[in-house]
């Protein structure tokens, strides 16, 4: 599984670079975490299953600059290259396959490294996100599971606004998303008044943070994320734990540690208990800092696993 999630990445020095991967499974080796899991194989995901989501247009245009090779896919941050259709809908399919486990072979919890895409939109890429998956899971969820009430939580630094505006009038879809004000980051949303419209008003919550913030604003502001999850009793929970929130990272600027990260997974996990489901499915997400991955991400399967 490890080396074909790996394909998704950036060249010439992209801070979204194919080693992203290998900094992970080389601290999930040396924790040994291996036997306290199940690796899975996936398949790529279809185009039918990209269609969950994203429109056809779109879909076609990313695969013919797969085949082109140049260019960008969103004017800037996202650089095609040959095969990067594959790489991204690989993301997708391990995302949904991760998802199948938990939801029909009875494996409640479950966690993607190179995944979380969660800024590209229905009709385009933004922010090093190609596909979606974290909007197309919730797709499949609804669509060929027949849930009603799917909760997304998201803790990477940047707004999750490709999963926000999707669902911003759609109460099904609960979010509560903690990242750095879009006032001093990309991709500049996120605001507190940001709270869903329509029938879906009160059903988002976003929580900006300033940069330089810790772990000490993270345990004032978490209960209140899960409180707000737990209201509406979601039948799922997706977790987008991007690592870019730890300090140091070189596109942020909050200074969470590895422990923000853990308590996230943990809390969330003993939630989806009470809840009577179990389910949890995190996504990777960013971070930029090797290290940090490395670390976050393994304190999250640590605590999915326990």
């Amino acid at each position: 599984m490890g080396e074909r999630l790996a394909r998704y990445g950036f060249p010439s020095g992209h801070p979204f670079g194919i080693d992203r991967h290998g900094a992970f499974a080389r601290e999930f080796e040396r924790r040994e975490l291996g036997g306290q899991v199940t690796l899975l194989d996936f398949a790529q995901a279809s185009v039918e299953d990209l269609l969950l989501f994203h429109e056809r247009s779109y879909v076609e245009f990313v695969q013919r600059s797969s085949e082109l090779g140049t260019g960008s896919l969103d004017g800037g941050d996202t650089p095609s290259f040959r095969g990067v259709y594959e790489a991204a809908a690989g993301v997708v399919g391990a995302s949904l396959e991760a998802m199948r486990w938990v939801m029909e072979r009875g494996r409640r919890r479950a966690f993607v490294p190179i995944a979380g895409l969660h800024h590209a939109a229905r009709d385009r890429a933004a922010g090093f996100c190609v596909f979606n998956d974290c909007a197309v899971v919730i797709e499949a969820l609804r669509q060929r599971h027949e849930l009603k009430v799917i909760g997304y939580i998201d803790i990477d630094a940047h707004h999750g606004d490709g999963v926000y505006y999707a669902y911003e009038a759609d109460p099904g879809v609960i979010i509560a998303d903690l990242h750095q004000s879009g006032e001093t980051l990309y991709p500049g949303t996120g605001g507190v008044e940001e709270r869903g419209r329509e029938r879906a008003l009160g059903t988002k919550l976003n929580v900006p943070l300033p940069a330089g913030a810790g772990d000490a604003h993270f345990d004032e502001v978490w209960p209140g994320m899960l409180e707000h999850v737990e209201r509406f009793k979601p039948q799922f929970l997706i977790l987008q734990c991007g690592a870019d929130s730890l300090g140091g990272d070189p596109l942020a600027n909050l200074q969470l540690t590895a422990a923000a990260h853990a308590r996230a997974a943990r809390d969330l996990c003993a939630l989806a208990e009470r809840l009577g489901h179990g389910r949890v499915l995190a996504l990777g997400g960013g971070g930029y800092d090797r290290g940090n991955l490395a670390r976050a991400w393994t304190e999250v399967v640590a605590a999915l696993a326990a």
